[in-house]
């Protein structure tokens, strides 16, 4: 499952490079999308190279919460329905579906404008709802992955670009997470989420389990600043593509101009030395991001300065080198949300107030990412602080 790179002879040696198309699409519209998906694959076979007729294609997009497409949060469904149309005008037969963050699928899918595309399309709706046992081959010996993600022919990868404050950026390779299955994410969370380079590895394990034959990110409208659910929408202008989701994602760090040591899973891809980490071997056709003119993006909250640390210092200086969530009094509706989302059940609502234990949270952040009221803030540990008025 994936696709190889291409193999060129430079001399008497042989590279495989790991081709990522770019293309400038400046808007929804759904002609310009068409247009701008069909030139973004042509360098890359189109999406014949990709699906075969009769084959069952699954298209993944990021359906994390239900949030209107104008928010940036999920897939935009103009993407969704171009990708379907093409799967279909190679006899392909499309399926969408993905777990969401938080609510169910079918709310997320309906009000993202997701599901009135598959039904224009014909598409199948196939929410993960149930999960098949799958073993790892490294830190983690067993993983479940949604039914119809291990069950497709093919799988078409549909991430948006988004800052995270966890993993400082989310695209291809993060946007597979969405196959662990409802509150197995929260189980997940546990078991890697207060070890950034961990919870880093698991997703790329996730990842090699079940790689996806092409990954096409939508940064039409992108997000930066407190992603992936309470950034601000940032106007981008481009589609990516490649079959390396790893390429993928380095490529969109750049168009993001993203600093590579705050990449998490970026850096557990090197060390892995896992095909398309290597910049060297990435080739980009298409329209060049630099030619685009497109400023960096603004960077999440910095949560966290543990990066590179040992254990045994990070245990100890947690609560100092890290930032931990509050409630906004002036913003917070006491809707629960946060308090069924947080994995290590830190967060509870007492006396008419959030009230968190900050000896159980594990700095995961999903408190954060999930609020529908952007209603959680971050405050510095003292060690934090004082790094940040020094830099």
């Amino acid at each position: 499952m994936g696709i190889a790179g291409e193999t060129f002879v430079l001399g008497q040696n042989e590279v495989t490079m790991y081709r990522v198309s770019l293309q400038r699409v400046p808007s929804y519209d759904r002609d310009e999308v068409m247009g701008g998906l069909v030139r973004l694959l042509e360098p890359l076979g189109g999406m014949g190279r990709f699906v075969k007729a009769g084959e069952r294609v699954l298209i993944k997009p990021n359906m994390l919460a239900a949030k209107p497409p104008e928010a940036a949060v999920t897939t935009h469904p103009e993407l969704l329905r171009a990708v379907i149309e093409l799967v279909k005008g190679e006899g392909g037969i499309p399926l969408v579906g993905d777990s969401p963050g938080i609510g169910s699928p079918h709310r997320v899918a309906e009000k993202s404008g997701l599901l009135k595309v598959i039904e224009e399309t014909g598409a199948a709706f196939a929410p993960f709802l149930d999960s098949l046992p799958v073993k790892g081959e490294g830190t983690f010996k067993e993983f479940e992955l949604a039914r119809p993600y291990l069950e497709a022919d093919k799988l078409i990868n549909l991430p948006k670009l988004k800052t995270h404050e966890m993993m400082t950026m989310t695209c291809a390779v993060k946007n597979l997470f969405g196959a662990v299955v409802g509150t197995q994410k929260a189980a997940w969370h546990l078991k890697a989420g207060a070890d950034k380079e961990l919870f880093a590895r698991m997703l790329i394990e996730v990842y090699r389990l079940r790689m996806p034959e092409l990954n096409i990110v939508d940064a039409i409208t992108a997000m930066e600043g407190n992603g992936p659910g309470s950034g601000d929408p940032r106007q981008v202008g481009y589609l990516l593509a490649g079959g390396n989701a790893v390429a993928v994602d380095v490529i969109a760090a750049e168009l993001a101009s993203i600093p590579r040591n705050l990449l998490y899973v970026e850096s557990a891809a090197r060390s892995l030395a896992l095909p398309g980490a290597n910049r060297e071997e990435i080739e980009c056709v298409g329209d060049s991001p630099r030619e685009g003119g497109i400023a960096p993006f603004k960077l999440p909250h910095l949560s966290d300065v543990q990066f590179g640390l040992p254990k045994f210092l990070k245990n100890r200086l947690r609560n100092q080198l890290t930032s931990r969530p509050e409630a906004a009094g002036e913003v917070c509706r006491l809707c629960e949300v946060c308090v069924r989302a947080c994995p290590p059940k830190a967060i509870a609502v007492q006396g008419g107030r959030l009230r968190f234990d900050y000896h159980r949270c594990i700095r995961c952040m999903c408190c954060r990412e999930l609020c529908p009221h952007a209603a959680l803030k971050l405050k510095d540990g003292l060690l934090l602080s004082v790094i940040k008025k020094l830099s």
